[in-house]
């Protein structure tokens, strides 16, 4: 006999786990004592790291994978915005929650029976693939179908509660132990071979092609088609999530188009006559909320293996495939090279025209800018750096509009969810997916307090992490919004308007982590070189302006209506100049659309 949550830390070690962050409470006291024997455990202070890393660790570490272990009520209630996020990148995360005993759940007749009892399965439905109560012992054959059912397919969240006296049952191992009668399987749809023939042969027609690699893109599939695609001199873009998949050396790289995207990436893309949409969903991010003008000179392709995402009704789509883009850019690998030498000539001349450091941008004396920062620390990083680029404000924005990836670079965002706070415990599970190589993270200081308690998991853990936070007295983000639209009339947005801000000269040294201050010319003191490339943690406050200005941006206007109404994605502001301006809208009218410039 075996107790239960010993035989179930078992299955999830032969599933393949090795790491599991957690925060101890009774209700999961048995499953935690199995796992610590088994697993590397990583204590967090907030659930929400817990779950935060679990999905950066699973997703970066390419064979590592990790879970989230956490307690009944307010456990499970910390953990739901990792899942949330998770659920909309389709993600893969397992969570695992302890319960009250069975004979101690409400279910559903009174508001609550057992100590800390709420109903985590019916919280987590909508943000999982699956959420379920283990409330009976089950066999190894079921555990891997309910814990696995977010690992294939289109991923996501799983959800598995287990009350305290089922993890403590004396069980059977031999018979509950069936394994090899398990294999639960969600396969991804294939493209037809018509369908690879019919976009092979829009691509023969092209003039202006270009392909757009999302986060479904298989990281280490692209790796080993990048010489191949080099080749078949595909003009290449890549979405924020997918963003690591082509280096910004890639000599048909043409950018990140975006809402809040590169410039010269969005003028390209909009010009095209072929968008080949692999592995994103195309949301409203990605084609802008004015998404009737998405590609609007293009015949697009979308690629997808969720059927809801093809036929949502935007952005127009003329050849929706159901099915896995990594088949169709292998296939497309091998393609013969079209025509399109004047196209990928133009599109190089875009990208020399249009800086992705906008020039229109105002610091003050004294300030780094958040677009030169970025320069200069994306030139200054090795080839072997994982890069955390936070997921909201202006912190990412910025980061995402000029980091130059290199080859070799992991990086790692959350865009969907875009919920401040997510960049530490992301930088958490990426240096121990990683600890051989070093973890840049880059976040706001609005953010950053979000979850700073977990600066004691960085320092418990000695990672090799560098913690850069944009330094600007609040939310910058925010802060834009209420100028551009409320006349500045600042509500909550900074220290000077009741956000409670630490001092971060005395909070880092709580934590025994070295802090200081950078200037410009930060990429050349001495000092800053050493911290950087000595192993550990070290923090660098970005001395940001508080008025600084994040361009460029789409600009937007509330209507008489009370909606808003945005520009097209290539259409961003501050206008270019008109002899710029001139030789970038070769393709389309340099009025096309309605323009908003307020």
């Amino acid at each position: 006999m075996k107790k239960y949550s010993d035989l179930m830390a078992d299955w999830l070690v032969d599933l393949g786990y090795t790491h599991c962050f957690f925060l101890g409470g009774g209700n999961i006291m048995h499953l935690l004592e199995s796992c610590s024997h088994r697993f590397t455990c990583i204590p967090v202070v907030h659930e929400v790291a817990a779950g935060i890393a679990a999905e950066y660790l699973t997703e970066l570490g390419e064979g590592k994978r990790a879970f989230a272990l956490v307690t009944a009520g307010p456990g499970f209630t910390n953990v739901v915005t990792a899942m949330a996020a998770a659920f909309l990148e389709s993600h893969e995360l397992l969570v695992i929650g302890g319960q009250v005993k069975v004979a101690d759940l409400s279910l559903g007749r009174v508001r609550q029976r057992g100590i800390q009892e709420a109903d985590g399965v019916a919280l987590a439905t909508p943000i999982s693939v699956k959420s379920v109560l283990m409330d009976r012992v089950i066999d190894q054959r079921e555990f891997n179908a309910w814990t696995q059912a977010g690992s294939s397919g289109r991923k996501g969240p799983v959800f598995v509660e287990v009350p305290l006296d089922v993890q403590g049952t004396s069980v059977d191992e031999v018979t509950l132990s069936n394994a090899e009668r398990a294999a639960p399987t969600n396969p991804l749809p294939s493209a037809t071979a018509a369908q690879i023939a019919e976009i092979n042969q829009l691509l023969e027609r092209a003039e202006r092609p270009v392909v757009l690699l999302g986060g479904g893109i298989d990281r280490r599939l692209v790796r080993s088609l990048l010489p191949q695609l080099e080749k078949a001199k595909l003009p290449l873009m890549v979405t924020w999530n997918g963003m690591d998949r082509v280096p910004s050396d890639h000599p048909y790289y043409f950018g990140r188009p975006n809402t809040f995207g590169q410039r010269s990436a969005n003028i390209i893309q909009q010009q095209a006559d072929l968008v080949i949409a692999l592995g994103t969903r195309l949301g409203l991010q990605q084609t802008g909320f004015n998404w009737q003008q998405f590609a609007p000179m293009a015949k697009v392709v979308q690629v997808e293996i969720d059927e809801r995402e093809l036929t949502k009704g935007h952005p127009r789509v003329d050849l929706p495939v159901l099915g896995d883009a990594n088949e169709v850019l292998r296939e497309l690998s091998s393609v013969t090279p079209g025509n399109w030498s004047e196209w990928i000539d133009f599109a190089r001349m875009v990208r020399r025209e249009v800086p992705l450091v906008d020039p229109q941008n105002v610091t003050a004396s004294g300030y780094l800018s958040p677009f030169e920062f970025n320069d200069k620390l994306s030139a200054i990083a090795n080839g072997d750096d994982i890069v955390i680029p936070c997921s909201s404000g202006g912190a990412y924005t910025s980061a995402m509009q000029v980091w130059e990836l290199k080859r070799g670079q992991i990086s790692q965002t959350t865009k969907g969810l875009a919920s401040m706070g997510y960049g530490l415990g992301g930088a958490i599970g990426a240096a121990l997916a990683w600890p051989e190589r070093r973890t840049i993270l880059m976040e706001g200081d609005g953010g950053f307090s979000q979850n700073l308690q977990e600066l004691g998991t960085v320092r418990a853990q000695k990672l090799n992490l560098k913690i850069f936070i944009n330094d600007d007295h609040g939310y910058a983000s925010i802060r834009m919004s209420q100028i551009n639209y409320f006349k500045g009339h600042y509500v909550g947005c900074d220290i000077e308007t009741g956000l409670g801000l630490p001092d971060w000269n005395l909070l880092f040294p709580a934590y025994s982590i070295p802090v200081m201050t950078l200037k410009p010319g930060f990429e050349t003191d001495p000092e800053f070189l050493q911290r950087f490339n000595t192993p550990g943690p070290a923090a660098f406050l970005v001395s940001v302006d508080p008025k600084q200005t994040y361009f460029p941006k789409i600009m937007s206007r509330i209507t008489e209506a009370g909606s808003m109404e945005s520009n097209p994605l290539h259409f961003m502001s501050p206008d270019l100049e008109p002899e710029v301006a001139a030789k970038v809208y070769r393709y389309i009218s340099g009025d096309t659309g309605a323009k908003v410039t307020k």
